[in-house]
């Protein structure tokens, strides 16, 4: 699995992460886990033509000492379809983007 990691948190960064990511994701119904939703703009062409397998996220998850981010676009309704991919560059970035906005405002030095 291709995916990012910020490690190393203090309890009080984890519990900021914790606190921005349930203001600005939804959470999963496992604890710890986060979705972030992808606008319709930013679909892939092999997101498109599947509104049935929307909406589409990136799936995060925030454990102990750190934060786990997937590059893998999922969907919210099928778990093995050709519409599951990894992230492309416009996703990245749109990805890339929220959490270097997430961890300026929330002061994660780690």
């Amino acid at each position: 699995m291709r995916q990012l990691v910020i490690d190393e948190l203090s309890r009080e960064e984890r519990n900021n992460l914790d606190s921005y990511l349930k203001r600005n994701t939804r959470p999963a119904a496992m604890e710890g886990m986060f979705w972030l939703p992808l606008s319709e703009d930013l679909l892939a062409e092999a997101q498109q033509g599947h509104e049935k397998c929307g909406p589409f996220f990136f799936g995060l998850e925030l454990v102990e000492k750190k934060l786990i981010v997937e590059l893998l676009v999922r969907s919210q309704s099928n778990l093995h379809c050709t519409c599951i991919s990894y992230a492309t560059k416009a996703q990245r970035d749109f990805l890339l983007d929220f959490l270097d906005r997430m961890l300026q405002e929330e002061h994660i030095k780690a």
